[in-house]
């Protein structure tokens, strides 16, 4: 074993597709251990743990072993296991620099009044009616032409990208191994999407744009090679739609279950900067952050042997009673939440999705007044990546 064992030490079971982060069980072990042990490794439940070892430099990132952990092989693994959220080093380094300009506020500041446009665009296909599937109608088409945008995209073809990014997004969750045809298929279609996209981007005179300048960096195939090029636009797709379309979803429900929250918003649109980080902590659609052991290692009363992979558990860091009060408030200053990960790894498109999701904020409690759920939602398993597949809302005219 990896680990020294600890009779009284929790075990999670999150292979599980019915297991919850947000169960009882979970909030029970993060009372009796600030650990646990599950079939991936262990999982660190609570908030200082969580903050501590995600900077910790005896730790890399550990996502690249997912599909290890699934016994999976085949097109989204190989991806999976290039890009650069899994690579490390100088390559790791290598590779962030030549795409953080395309995911820097000058570029995305600019923008946000047409994101405000585009939401205002999707909901008005459907205002008139009083419901929505809301991530089909708004999250999904939201998430989708946010990224076209940004990456001068035809805004043709966002179902299409939208599918096949929600095809590959099965492979965060616990359900990977039974998916994989399916993932494999979206990771195949949206690869096709990024060929004809960049030789069609190659006949333009170079913009100042992400894709432009990735190629400027190709051109020295010695600074990005041609599969690393290919590899960096499927991720800026897959990144942008899916997360920001399942943190959408989350958001909507929270304040369907907190009403008056709802209506604060509406009153006061300058919280929805706040209200996007008030939802992500409690309500995460990365519902943890991965990291591996590369040494031997002692934390706290625990013995980490190398290779070791640790779940480090953002939705209950988020709501750990040791730091924050129970409840949901928009108002409220809090420390910093998990969830765009930390350290060398934290999240390349933080700023974009902070952008996109609080001009959505405010445009949203302004035009749905008094959500409620129309039908019974369908969810993703509650652990991984997770979000609604379908959120049936109903609600009043503006």
């Amino acid at each position: 074993m990896s680990l020294v064992d600890a009779v009284d030490i929790p075990f999670l079971e999150l292979s599980d597709p019915a297991f919850s982060i947000r169960s009882q069980q979970v909030r029970e072990a993060r009372e009796r251990s600030w650990y646990a042990h599950t079939p991936y490794g262990i999982a660190v439940l609570r908030y200082d743990d969580v903050g501590k070892l995600l900077r910790d430099p005896r730790l890399r990132q550990g996502s690249h072993a997912w599909p290890a952990h699934n016994d999976v092989t085949g097109l989204f693994a190989d991806w999976w296991l290039r890009i650069v959220l899994n690579r490390t080093g100088e390559d790791h380094a290598r590779l962030r620099r030549l795409a953080s300009p395309a995911f820097s506020p000058k570029l995305v500041v600019p923008l946000q009044p047409r994101f405000a446009e585009l939401a205002d665009e999707i909901v008005d296909a459907f205002a008139a009616s009083g419901r929505c599937d809301f991530v089909a109608e708004f999250a999904e088409p939201y998430a989708t032409r946010v990224i076209c945008l940004l990456l001068g995209l035809d805004h043709s073809e966002w179902r299409t990208l939208a599918d096949n990014v929600a095809d590959m997004g099965l492979a965060l969750g616990v359900t990977f191994k039974q998916d994989v045809a399916k993932i494999d298929a979206g990771t195949a279609s949206l690869f096709d999407f990024a060929h004809r996209v960049i030789e069609e981007r190659q006949t333009r005179p170079p913009g100042d744009d992400f894709l432009s300048k990735l190629l400027q960096a190709n051109e020295d195939k010695d600074t990005l090679g041609d599969q690393e090029l290919y590899d960096m636009v499927v991720l800026a797709i897959f990144g942008g739609i899916d997360t920001t379309r399942n943190q959408l979803g989350l958001a909507m429900s929270m304040f369907i279950e907190h009403p008056e929250q709802w209506r604060l918003l509406a009153a006061r649109p300058e919280l929805a900067r706040s209200a996007v980080e008030e939802v992500m902590r409690v309500r995460p659609t990365v519902t943890w952050i991965t990291r591996e052991a590369t040494e031997n290692f002692a934390y706290r009363d625990l013995h980490i042997a190398r290779g070791t992979t640790i779940h480090l558990f953002s939705e209950s860091a988020g709501t750990d009673p040791r730091v924050f009060p129970p409840g949901f408030d928009i108002t409220a200053e809090r420390k910093p939440h998990f969830g765009f990960g930390g350290g060398v790894h934290h999240c390349l498109g933080h700023v974009i999705a902070r952008a996109d999701m609080t001009e959505a904020l405010k445009v949203l409690p302004r035009r749905l007044l008094s959500p409620r759920y129309d039908g019974e939602p369908i969810w993703l398993p509650d652990s991984g990546n997770t979000g609604a597949v379908e959120l049936p809302i109903a609600f009043d005219g503006s």
